[in-house]
Order: structure tokens, then sequence, then C-alpha cells
């Protein structure tokens, strides 16, 4: 009878798993700075309509 190699698989998908967490993480970190570098830029944005 073959093993499986569960732990292997249950291992791989771990990884995979951190791998996309960190990814996205990243990605909210640069769309966090782009959103405060462009509130620098023009501050006077959200106040013009008044």
């Amino acid at each position: 009878m073959a093993r499986s190699h569960f732990q292997f698989k249950k291992r791989q998908k771990e990884l995979a798993k951190k791998k996309k967490k960190e990814e996205k993480r990243q990605r909210k970190l640069e769309n966090k700075a782009v959103e405060t570098d462009e509130t620098e830029k023009d501050p006077t944005s959200s106040t013009e309509d008044r």
C-alpha cells in the first residue's frame, strides 16, 4: 500500500497561504503609501467643494 504524503502536502499548502498573505500585506502597504502621498500633495482637494 502506498503511503500518502500528507505532511508534505500540508506544509506546501501552509507555505502557499503564508506567501499569499505576505503579498497581500505588501499590496496594502503600497496602496496606503500611495494614498498618503496623494493627500500630502493636494490636501485642499477635499475642501474645495465648500
